[in-house]
């Protein structure tokens, strides 16, 4: 039986060229990277941001300050859910230091996203239709390691899918992939934290093996879409400093290496 599609908020098409973000993790410097890039190239661009914007032990409290600040098209990520959902005590440690951190108006803001944003010819999510947590575009396997899943297993995932342009995030892994069904499939990857353990379904390890922050680019065209990925160099000394001073040197390291 196909599980159900996520809840999803149905809005008017988004204007034929917009930017996307994903996957933040409460690196502020990162992201005042790509937003001052976006104001440098394409000032007013609408953002459309795909969840899991402030859990880490980094700065989460700057992040919301600059999130919040700044119109966008957002939605919920498991680790918001988390944010919301979980008690403080039960938290892993990733989430305490971002819920300790964050003001009472960034977890309001959070409870108000949707799962899933659909704009007719554009579908986002945050992992899959279905599951705030699953990979699409890649398996965990019992070797440690994410291998990319082939088109008709990402096909499997996009079952019951309209839309011509199909965004999700979750693995941090930018790429771009065309379905058999025609549909293309984007990840523009993570803006914060390029490399990351996790124990879901298997313990394996998620590198970009580089230390910039990326988002994506989007235009209608008449012949069809077009993508751009941007990765961007930035300062990560401060925040390098603040995973440390929390203890997080797995996290110092993904940042400032992009793997582990």
């Amino acid at each position: 039986m196909t599980q159900a599609l996520l809840p999803a908020a149905s809005l008017a098409p988004l204007p034929d060229r917009f930017a996307v973000l994903a996957d933040i993790h409460g690196n502020s410097a990162a992201l005042r990277a790509v937003l001052a890039d976006l104001d440098a190239t394409a000032p007013g661009l609408p953002l459309l941001v795909l969840g899991d914007h402030f859990s880490g032990p980094l700065d989460a409290a700057g992040t919301a300050d600059l999130l919040l600040a700044r119109p966008a098209f957002a939605l919920r990520g498991n680790h918001d859910r988390y944010l919301l959902e979980t008690p403080p005590d039960r938290m892993g440690a990733s989430d305490r230091v971002a819920h300790a951190e964050l003001p009472p108006a960034a977890l309001d803001w959070l409870a108000g996203l949707p799962q899933g944003l659909d704009f007719g010819d554009v579908r986002a999510c945050h992992a899959t239709p279905r599951q705030d947590d699953r990979y699409w575009t890649h398996e965990a396997r019992a070797d440690g390691q994410v291998h990319l899943r082939t088109p008709e297993q990402m096909a499997a995932e996009a079952q019951g899918l309209t839309a011509a342009l199909l965004i999700c995030a979750h693995t941090h892994l930018s790429g771009l992939w065309r379905l058999p069904s025609g549909q293309l499939l984007l990840n523009p990857g993570s803006v914060g934290c390029p490399a990351y353990r996790d124990d879901h379904p298997h313990p394996h390890v998620v590198e970009t093996r580089h230390p910039l922050a990326c988002y994506a680019m989007v235009a209608r065209g008449t012949s069809g879409w077009q993508i751009s990925h941007r990765h961007l160099p930035y300062d990560t000394t401060a925040i390098v400093a603040r995973a440390r001073a929390h203890g997080r040197e797995d996290w110092a390291r993904a940042v400032a290496l992009g793997h582990l």
